[in-house]
């Protein structure tokens, strides 16, 4: 199973409890395969630098280097190509997209709806942290 696994998840899972983090724990201990990009791990880092997340990203016991360290060792970077058009109303968002082709994905997991709305993108499954978890748990 191939992934791409959305900013807004990876930040939930590495800073908070609940149904995303035991998802970054079974991706974590299953030979799934998680893909990212130069551009998705610059957001995820920018994101993590933020003022607002600095309580919870001290709270978790890693610093943001810490934390882009632990991901890097649980995904593969690839490289990508930018979309031809722009796809999502938040053009950022097309960099998932473009990350799932280039990896020829199975699945996206994002919380985000721009992203949902799209369930399936050419033939990538684009599901929330919930169904992602159901999906895996069906996966042999």
């Amino acid at each position: 199973m191939k992934l791409v696994i959305d900013t807004n998840i990876l930040v939930s899972a590495f800073l908070w409890k609940g149904a995303v983090n035991r998802f970054i724990a079974l991706v974590e201990e299953s030979d799934i395969q998680v893909y990212t990009s130069r551009v998705l791990l610059d957001e995820l880092e920018s994101t993590l630098q933020s003022e607002k997340l600095t309580r919870a990203v001290h709270a978790s016991g890693l610093d943001v280097s810490g934390l882009m360290s632990r991901y890097r060792d649980m995904s593969t970077l690839i490289t990508t190509r930018q979309m031809t058009q722009q796809i999502c109303r938040d053009a950022d968002d097309d960099a998932v997209l473009a990350c799932a082709l280039a990896a020829r994905a199975d699945m996206i997991v994002t919380g985000d709806k721009d992203l949902l709305v799209l369930q399936p993108f050419q033939g990538v499954d684009i599901l929330n942290p919930t169904d992602a978890l159901q999906r895996l748990a069906q996966h042999p």
